[in-house]
């Protein structure tokens, strides 16, 4: 994909691998339309970009968004699914109001923004939609269950979005980040990690790298992004040897 000159829309933007698309992209000639909830960080994330402040779990703040990105540049060449926040809580007694404001902004709000964009892509036979899963919907963490489980969703969606639209002209691409350094732990909408995963930071890298990554992956029309590449090990371990690497993980986790 030729991205100089498209134009994308990003959402968390505000900070972490969001804002880190936002200035890789930019750097690259790309006309960005951001949103986030703070205006401000916005802004500072990619200097003259189109801002829409918001809560992008609510139907009102997507179309705002949508309609007013067509408006200022006439066209959506790529949507690149950032918003997201991890729940370090027991599936078994995680209260349901939490589950569902996890689901609402992980995959609900990740998908309505899809749907929206999806009509005009087709209209013009071109396009790409970008969704941030995790290595975490690919082996599931265990201190991070219902994560795991909204970004496994994450990944399925993505997979039959580009089976669905492929006669459309439009792409899809899944990224699936490791250890980023970002406010990931302290943003969590509840509870906290075990103690020797909030110190091991094995393979970490930085939203910068993970954000290059996700550039040149689109310059090549890649399908899946895993960042960094040694995180496909771990995703092969889950294949090929799962009860091991699930004893592993259940100790990480304090559970075994």
């Amino acid at each position: 994909m030729q991205i100089e000159g498209i134009v994308a829309i990003i959402t968390g933007a505000s900070e972490g691998i969001g804002a880190a698309c936002a200035a890789e992209l930019a750097r690259y000639g790309v006309r960005l339309s951001l949103t986030a909830r703070s205006e401000e960080a916005l802004h500072k994330a990619a200097p003259g970009a189109l801002v829409t402040p918001g809560d992008i779990t609510r139907e009102d703040t997507r179309r705002a968004v949508v309609e007013r990105t067509l408006e200022h540049y006439g066209a959506i060449d790529l949507l690149v699914n950032c918003a997201g926040a991890g729940l370090y809580l027991p599936s078994w007694e995680a209260p349901m109001e939490e589950a569902r404001r996890l689901m609402e902004l992980n995959f609900f709000a990740l998908l309505g923004m899809t749907q929206l964009v999806a009509p005009h892509m087709r209209e013009r036979r071109r396009g790409c939609i970008v969704n941030v899963g995790s290595i975490a919907g690919k082996v599931t963490l265990p201190w991070l269950t219902l994560y795991s489980a909204s970004k496994s969703a994450v990944g399925a969606l993505t997979e039959g979005l580009r089976m669905e639209l492929r006669r459309d002209g439009v792409r899809t691409m899944l990224v699936c980040p490791g250890y980023v350094k970002t406010n990931f732990q302290r943003n969590a909408l509840a509870g906290r990690p075990p103690a020797g995963i909030v110190q091991g930071r094995v393979f970490a890298i930085d939203a910068a790298q993970c954000a290059k990554a996700i550039r040149r992956g689109l310059e090549r029309d890649a399908r899946t992004i895993v960042t960094p590449r040694a995180c496909w090990i771990l995703a092969a371990l889950a294949s090929v040897f799962p009860a091991l690497l699930e004893e592993r993980l259940a100790k990480l986790n304090g559970t075994a």
